[in-house]
């Protein structure tokens, strides 16, 4: 008997769909692993598409698969299928459960998807000599309380790695945020139109999630620090998407400053950490409820659609295609793709 995909699968996640963004994607990308042995990750949603795409490329692919709260082996392994099937690879992803050092010595190419981090030193020890290390992001979230890639072990065994450029035009993943702030403002009850709203960034999110809520009719301030709140006119949500550290982003000072002069404002956490116990306490409402993971954001690309997570991992997989590529054949295009940390 075949397994089911847990969960229905939205009309815009069907397979059909993600076969032609996954081949418009691997067109764009001019993705090519013709007989590389690639190891990243299967997985629900369209985060199927990291297996798939690479497969379409032309590689020899092993996803490494566990049961999660998305799903389980069996659902993994059916919804891989069922969708490597509409993309005309069927049968090309070997999908295991298995992570064993002897499994990851045999790949070329290998991502940081998540059914694989941690990459630590045990990890990067089992790498064969030319093997490739792709991440998934760009090279400025490392810094930003990014632990599940061991970098100084990656340099020590001369495993070439690189960060993915999200805003090559190519891939255009960072056009997505100001879509995904929207979600996260709607979801929390604020209608955007007509909305004030007070974006607090210090970091490469800002322009792009501001063009989109100006498009959509907010009125945006936009400060790069929490101190704003104190010379700020009242607005109905704080959005805030400041780069993670290991303390609050938006502390106790600041949420007091916030319930004092915009009580009843939304404080919709998109990137960085907010202090919710003091928040609760000062009567202060934020969104998403529960809160994410430390460092982690508040709403997700997948949340709004396929498109960005497909983008995002092609420009992913041709990174390791250009990492593959000897330096002195690569090209000016090639090199675009590539986020040097």
């Amino acid at each position: 008997m075949t397994a089911t995909v847990r969960a229905a699968v939205p009309a815009g996640c069907r397979p059909e769909r993600l076969a032609r963004l996954m081949r418009e994607a691997v067109d764009r990308c001019r993705l090519d692993l013709t007989g590389r042995h690639v190891l990243t990750e299967a997985a629900t949603g369209a985060y199927v598409s990291t297996a798939v795409m690479a497969a379409m490329a032309g590689g020899r692919v092993t996803a490494y698969t566990r049961a999660t709260r998305h799903g389980t082996v069996a659902e993994v392994r059916a919804w891989t299928e069922r969708v490597a099937a509409a993309a005309g690879v069927r049968g090309a992803v070997e999908v295991v459960e298995d992570l064993s050092p002897a499994l990851i010595g045999t790949a070329d190419v290998v991502t940081n998807s998540g059914h694989l981090r941690p990459l630590d030193a045990a990890f990067v020890g089992s790498l064969r000599p030319g093997a490739v290390v792709s991440l998934m992001m760009e090279a400025w979230e490392i810094g930003a309380g990014r632990v599940d890639v061991d970098l100084a072990a990656l340099r020590r065994a001369g495993v070439p790695f690189a960060g993915t450029d999200e805003r090559h035009p190519a891939v255009g993943v960072f056009d997505y945020l100001g879509v995904m702030a929207v979600k996260l403002l709607v979801d929390a009850g604020i209608a955007v139109l007509g909305s004030r709203v007070l974006l607090l960034c210090d970091n490469p999110f800002g322009h792009y999630v501001a063009r989109t809520l100006r498009a959509c009719g907010a009125r945006v301030t936009v400060a790069a620090s929490p101190t704003a709140l104190t010379r700020c006119e009242p607005a109905d949500a704080v959005v805030v998407s400041l780069t993670p550290a290991e303390v609050f982003r938006v502390t106790r000072e600041d949420l007091a400053t916030v319930a004092l002069r915009m009580p009843d404002a939304v404080v919709a956490q998109f990137f960085g950490d907010v202090d919710r116990a003091a928040a609760e306490e000062l009567g202060i409402h934020c969104w998403p409820d529960p809160p994410p993971p430390h460092g982690h954001m508040g709403v997700l690309p997948s949340d709004i659609g396929p498109e960005p997570i497909i983008r995002l991992q092609a420009g992913g997989l041709k990174v390791a295609q250009v990492l593959r590529t000897p330096e002195h054949e690569r090209t000016d295009a090639d090199r675009g793709f590539l986020d040097v940390l």
